[in-house]
């Protein structure tokens, strides 16, 4: 049977302490991590950035907008749930490689559609693919980095997703205004960066044991845990945890802002402020620029509190409720007059969000066996686009009916002191579970 060990563990490390490695070439991993991040986020915020242009070309309504992130996310949640498990069985070098290919096809598939359906397909490919991301991602941190470094390293890959998020419309410009493409042949091109993505992540990466390059300063620093592999554990032992619940349910309520955010935030910017591709290219790049400071900010805080020999679950918890103080006055979001007084507060919310995430997507590892953060994460993205997908269905009526957005910035302002509660509740020590 499941049970815990003290928190206290993790308070003040009993090992003996070890001098920073030589070596680097756990960076070489999280630089890997970024660009595959980075690429993730242009395939995903493309359709958000062209929604006015193909809200005009093809007639869309904000609902059948609506139903296509709707499909992209039912996707999402199915195949989340399903990498979870392929990542823990075949390691993150294949489950990552399989993931960046599905949805490298299904981006470049936006090419050929004209019909909803069509869209809505095609984002269900790219939906499959993109829900390895992250559990990917994770497990390969997992490998490469004791405790103590994983909230920084997982909030400096996950500061891909806003690069992605600033490059997308200036890449849109580029090809679209200024060499004169169309936007079909905008997901053809850019569809190429996954490919090269996938050759290099094959050719560079392996687990640490079977690295070659690696220094034993290095790999004795990355081993410093002790952790002793276990066997693969299954989701329904799993599910009788309340920590695995604890992440799922904050998942819940954050991941459906994040969305709003991707999806909408350039419609916004456009119904608020008549921007258009060209003028909210700035704009947005700005707010993703500032999300990029809250990304590895918050993973370098929590991470200095442990180094500084707080708890785990002081740091963690610490860091996740200044960030929710941050987010808390989008809330005003709707009345800002101005575009950079709205990009300054919605930045402001992006960043809080990425620190917050950044935390949230390490908890896994802090609580429970390497061979069950895949899983744990790939359920967790699961309930996270479930509530995606009724935020979506929700944002697209509320819009056609009301044509506000005051709503919705309530709803975000207030989502992450929900999930703080939820994982305090359910976890209050973020004791580490041992599974036998």
């Amino acid at each position: 049977m499941p049970d815990s060990v003290p928190a206290d563990r993790f308070a003040t490390p009993a090992r003996p302490a070890l001098a920073k490695p030589s070596g680097r070439r756990r960076w070489v991993i999280i630089a890997l991590l970024f660009a595959a991040c980075t690429i993730n986020y242009i395939d995903r915020q493309m359709i958000g950035v062209l929604k006015p242009t193909l809200t005009k070309e093809l007639g869309w309504s904000e609902r059948d907008y609506g139903d296509i992130v709707f499909y992209f996310q039912l996707a999402y949640a199915v195949a989340y749930l399903a990498f979870g498990k392929v990542v823990d069985a075949l390691g993150a070098r294949v489950g990552y490689a399989i993931a960046v290919v599905i949805w490298t096809v299904g981006h470049m598939a936006h090419g050929f559609a004209s019909t909803v359906v069509q869209f809505s397909l095609a984002r269900a490919g790219l939906g499959i693919g993109e829900a390895g991301n992250f559990p990917g991602g994770i497990k390969a941190v997992t490998e490469w980095f004791p405790q103590r470094e994983r909230s920084f390293a997982t909030g400096l890959f996950n500061a891909g997703a806003n690069l992605g998020a600033i490059l997308t419309p200036l890449l849109l410009f580029l090809i679209i205004d200024t060499l004169g493409f169309s936007w079909r042949s905008a997901f053809l091109m850019t569809g190429v960066f996954g490919i090269v993505w996938v050759i290099a992540w094959w050719m560079i990466y392996r687990r640490p044991a079977e690295a070659e390059h690696l220094t034993p300063e290095e790999r004795a620093w990355i081993e410093q845990d002790g952790e002793v592999p276990t066997a693969k554990v299954p989701l329904r032992t799993l599910l009788g945890r309340r920590e695995t619940w604890a992440y799922a349910l904050a998942k819940f309520c954050i991941d459906p802002i994040w969305w709003f955010f991707l999806f909408w935030l350039p419609g916004y910017l456009h119904d608020r402020y008549n921007l258009d591709l060209k003028s909210f290219a700035l704009p947005v790049a700005a707010i993703y620029l500032i999300s990029d400071a809250g990304s590895i900010g918050g993973g370098w805080l929590s991470s200095r509190l442990i180094a500084a020999g707080r708890s785990v679950n002081f740091a963690r918890k610490a860091t996740m409720l200044l960030c929710a103080l941050c987010i808390l006055p989008i809330w005003f979001a709707q009345d800002v007059s101005t575009v950079w007084g709205a990009v300054l507060l919605i930045g402001v919310a992006t960043a809080g969000h990425q620190a917050f995430s950044a935390n949230l997507y390490t908890l896994p590892s802090d609580i429970f066996p390497s061979s069950a953060v895949g899983t744990v994460i790939g359920f967790g993205g699961t309930v996270g686009a479930i509530g995606g997908m009724a935020m979506a269905k929700f944002t697209g009526y509320l819009l056609d009916v009301t044509h506000s957005y005051a709503p919705l910035f309530a709803i975000a302002a207030s989502a992450y002191v929900v999930a703080l509660a939820i994982i305090h509740l359910l976890s209050p020590k973020l004791a580490r579970v041992q599974i036998s």
